[in-house]
């Protein structure tokens, strides 16, 4: 039975790439920096589909914290067939005005940690087989602050890394989901409609780790959820970076 490590596995995506995995009968390392959540959704998986959960607490932006999950996936007495980065938090885009250890914080979780991790899989998949699907978002491929920077490196790293080791058996897979219904803008602060989003433009979690699932399948490097957002992704690429820049001011993806 496959056995799949999912980052920020407490709450929205995370949680639901877990549920959609034990739905499929996949065992699941949960990592998050809350132990109590892990433990709740944990019970509610192992109580709801009968397989294994194992928890992890950590805090991905602490680097030693980082290197006791890079030893779960090298362990290969229990090998870990998929790994998902999912981690995250969001930051206001003025970076001038922020303060610049939360912004070292948040690029050590979204890039440092990643490739880490990334790293370690890659360890005990190669040969073996095995997939990676980094969490990034269509902000990669836009000009907008430092959270569009992190994405674009896990976009254009898993479009690298999902060529490269191909013929090791290891698939990568980049997944660049638009705005999502889940906990990630409540956690900013953040109350439904201060986004000034349409509502056509909202996904839901579910359809987003669906279509993320199966296009690593597939062995795609880069997913992106919705044909708006693929249309979107493609106009951004036609537009210039100043008036693409100017539109993506608002929102959080």
């Amino acid at each position: 039975m496959p056995t799949a490590l999912i980052t920020g596995a407490s709450a929205g995506l995370g949680a639901e790439f877990a549920r959609q995995l034990a739905r499929r009968r996949a065992d699941l390392v949960l990592v998050a920096r809350s132990e109590q959540h892990l433990s709740e959704i944990a019970a509610d998986i192992r109580s709801e589909y009968g397989v294994a959960v194992e928890t992890i607490a950590a805090d991905l932006s602490d680097e030693g914290e980082v290197e006791r999950v890079a030893a779960r996936l090298r362990d290969l007495s229990d090998p870990i067939d998929l790994l998902i980065n999912n981690a995250g938090f969001g930051l206001p885009l003025q970076f001038a005005d922020n303060d610049i250890d939360d912004e070292v914080r948040h690029l050590r979780l979204h890039v440092e940690a990643s490739m880490r991790l990334m790293h370690a899989a890659l360890s005990s998949m190669r040969g073996r087989g095995g997939r990676i699907i980094n969490v990034a978002s269509v902000a990669g491929f836009i000009s907008r602050s430092t959270y569009s920077a992190c994405k674009s490196w896990l976009i254009g790293f898993s479009r690298w890394a999902n060529t490269e080791y191909a013929a090791d058996g290891v698939s990568v897979t980049a997944v660049c989901p638009g705005f999502t219904h889940t906990s990630f803008h409540e956690r900013m602060g953040l109350a439904p409609g201060q986004e000034g989003v349409p509502a056509f433009m909202w996904l839901d979690a579910s359809a987003v780790v669906r279509e993320g699932l199966r296009d690593a399948a597939r062995g795609r490097a880069v997913s992106v959820p919705s044909i708006r957002y693929k249309a979107l992704v493609l106009l951004a690429g036609l537009l210039p970076s100043s008036l693409t820049s100017r539109i993506a001011r608002r929102g959080r993806v």
